[in-house]
C-alpha cells in the first residue's frame, strides 16, 4: 500500500474518531451498551493477509466487537445467540443493505446474494424450485461422477509419472467445469486446458472477489473507480472479461433455444430452465439479470466447493488416520472392488444416492473441514433500525453486522479445549452416525430465511470428489509438514498451490 494512501487515511480515521467520542458524550449512558471498540479500519488493513486470524484474536478476547471506520461501525460477533436473532428472529431488520450490494455490485449485480426484498424472493423461490427437482439431483450427480471420473484420470497419470500435483489448482478447474456444466449446460473444458477463455475468466473472477473484499475496508475505492485508477482500473478489467464471457454464454444458449425450442426445454441446465421462464413472461428478467444469477452461482458453485474440497485434502495429508479410515468407509459402502485408476468409470457408478449416504465418517469429515475453513469466513449484514443483540449489545442504524463463521470455528466456549484440532467424530454419536449441530453455531451454511439452498448440492459433490480420490489414492504433501495459508476474499480460498504426491492405494484400502 503506497504512502499517500495510507496518509489519507489516517486523516480520514483521525476525523472518524473524533466525530465518534464527539458522538458518545452527547449520547452519555448509552454508550455502556454499546460494543466495545477493538481497533480501526487501518489495523485491519494492516493485517490484510492474516485478517481472519487477526479477527479471531479479537474475538477471544471481546466476544462481540466493534471496528471503527470512517463511515460506519462494524459489529462482529461470535455469539450463537446473536447469529440466530440477526438470521431468524429479526431477519426483517438485518439484511445486505445498501453499502454491501454497493461494494459487490460491479461483480454480483443483483443476484440473490447481493439483494433483499422483491428481487430475493423472486430467486431464491425459483432458485428453491429448481433444487429441490428429482432431475436436477440425477443430472448434477452424474455430471459429478463424470468430472470425478476425469479428475482421477489427471491424479493417476501424475501419480505414475512420479509428478507432484497442485490439487487446489485441480479442484478450482474441475468444480467450474461440474458448476458451469449443471448450471449453464456448457463444458469449459478448463480441467483439461482446452478452454482458455474458461481460464481467463476463472482468473478475472478470483482477482475481483479479492478487490470485491478489499472495497469493505478502502474508504477511497469509489473515488478511485470513478477516476479509473490503482485497483479499480484493475476491477474494471476483470469485470469486462467477466461480462464478455458470461454474455457469451447466455447469447449461446439462446441461439440453441431458436433451432430447437421443444428440444430446449428438455435441458436439466438451470440456464436453460430460467430461459424457458422467460418466454413464458418476456418482461421478468433481462440478460443483465441473467447474468447476475449465472455469476452468483458460480462464486457458490465453484469457489466455495473447490476450497472446501483443497482444505479437506490438505487436513487428510496431515493425518493419514483419519484419510486410510475414509478410504475403508468408502470400500465398505460400495460394492466391488476396483481400487485401479482404470475402472474408476465402474467405480463412480457404484457411488448412488444410497452409498454417498451412508458414508457418516466422510460426512463428518467434510463438516469438520467447513467448520475450520468454512468457506465464506465472515458475513455481513446492515442493520436497518436501532436494536438490541441478545447478549446485551446495542446496534444503530446503518450499522454493519457481521457474524464470523471462521473465528467461531475455532471458539472454545463452543466447541471445547480441542476447538482448533480436526477431529472428524465430535459429529459422530456413539453408532457412528452424522449427528448435525445448531446452524447458528456452525454458521457454514447460513441459517435461517437465507440458509443456502445448495446444501444438500454441495455436500453431494464434495462426496463424490472425495470418495473417488480417496478411494484409489493416498495423498501426502509434496513437501513434508509444508503449510498453506489463505487469499482474502469473500470465500476461504488458498494463498498458493497445494503440491501433493499421489500413489495407488492397495486392495486393503490402507
Amino acid at each position: 500500500m503506497d504512502s499517500s494512501l495510507l496518509a489519507a487515511l489516517s486523516s480520514l480515521l483521525l476525523l472518524g474518531l473524533a466525530l465518534y467520542l464527539a458522538r458518545l458524550a452527547l449520547l452519555g449512558k448509552r454508550r455502556r451498551s454499546y460494543p466495545p471498540v477493538a481497533g480501526v479500519m487501518l489495523q485491519q488493513l494492516l493485517n490484510w493477509g492474516r485478517l481472519s486470524e487477526y479477527m479471531t484474536e479479537l474475538s477471544r478476547r471481546y466476544g462481540t466487537f466493534r471496528m471503527l471506520t470512517p463511515t460506519c461501525n462494524h459489529v462482529y460477533t461470535v455469539d450463537p445467540a446473536n447469529v440466530e436473532y440477526i438470521l431468524r428472529t429479526n431477519f426483517a431488520n438485518y439484511g445486505k443493505g445498501a453499502m454491501t450490494h454497493d461494494a459487490l455490485e460491479d461483480l454480483l449485480g443483483d443476484g440473490i446474494f447481493n439483494v433483499d426484498g422483491a428481487k430475493w424472493r423472486h430467486q431464491r423461490k425459483v432458485a428453491s424450485f429448481e433444487f429441490t427437482t428429482r432431475a436436477l439431483r440425477d443430472y448434477s450427480s452424474g455430471v459429478f461422477r463424470d468430472m470425478a471420473a476425469e479428475l482421477a484420470g489427471i491424479v493417476a497419470a501424475a501419480a505414475a509419472a512420479g509428478e507432484r500435483v497442485d490439487m487446489e489448482n485441480l479442484f478450482m478447474r474441475s468444480t467450474l467445469d461440474s458448476i458451469f456444466t449443471v448450471g449453464f449446460g456448457v463444458n469449459l473444458g478448463s480441467l483439461s486446458g482446452s478452454n482458455q477463455e474458461g481460464a481467463a475468466f476463472a482468473r478475472a473472477f478470483d482477482d475481483a472477489s479479492e478487490q470485491s473484499l478489499y472495497r469493505f475496508l478502502d474508504p477511497l475505492w469509489k473515488a478511485k473507480r470513478l477516476l479509473n485508477v490503482s485497483s479499480e482500473a484493475a476491477m474494471r478489467r476483470w469485470v469486462r472479461t467477466i461480462d464478455d464471457f458470461v454474455y457469451a454464454v447466455i447469447d449461446k444458449k439462446i441461439e440453441q433455444m431458436g433451432r430447437d425450442e421443444h428440444e430446449f426445454a428438455k435441458k436439466g441446465d438451470i440456464l436453460s430452465r430460467f430461459l424457458v421462464e422467460r418466454e413464458k413472461d418476456p418482461g421478468c428478467f433481462d440478460n443483465k439479470y441473467l447474468r447476475d444469477i449465472i455469476l452468483n452461482f458460480v462464486i457458490a458453485g465453484r469457489d466455495t466447493t473447490a476450497g472446501t474440497l483443497s482444505w479437506f485434502l490438505y487436513v487428510l495429508c496431515r493425518d493419514q488416520r483419519i484419510q486410510d479410515k475414509i478410504a475403508r468407509e468408502v470400500r465398505e459402502a460400495t460394492t466391488g472392488d476396483h481400487q485401479d485408476a482404470g475402472c474408476v468409470q465402474e467405480f463412480t457408478a457404484c457411488l448412488t444416492e444410497d452409498a454417498i449416504g451412508s458414508m457418516h465418517y466422510l460426512h463428518a469429515a467434510l463438516t469438520e473441514t467447513l467448520r475450520l475453513y468454512p468457506a465464506v469466513p465472515t458475513d455481513v449484514k446492515c442493520c436497518f433500525s436501532d436494536d438490541t443483540l441478545p447478549d446485551g449489545h446495542a446496534v444503530r442504524r446503518g450499522d454493519m453486522v457481521n457474524y464470523q463463521p471462521y473465528a467461531m470455528g475455532r471458539m472454545k466456549f463452543l466447541w471445547g479445549d480441542d476447538a482448533e484440532e480436526f477431529r472428524p467424530e465430535r459429529w459422530l454419536d456413539d453408532d457412528g452416525v452424522f449427528v448435525p449441530e445448531s446452524p447458528y453455531k456452525f454458521t457454514a451454511f447460513q441459517a435461517g430465511p437465507r440458509i443456502c439452498l445448495g446444501k444438500e448440492f454441495a455436500y453431494r459433490q464434495m462426496k463424490i470428489f472425495a470418495a473417488v480420490l480417496v478411494y484409489l489414492f493416498r495423498f501426502e504433501t509434496w513437501e513434508h509438514d509444508s503449510r498453506v495459508g489463505h487469499r482474502p476474499m469473500l470465500t476461504l480460498k488458498m494463498d498458493g498451490p497445494l503440491y501433493v504426491r499421489a500413489s495407488p492405494r492397495r486392495s486393503t484400502g490402507n
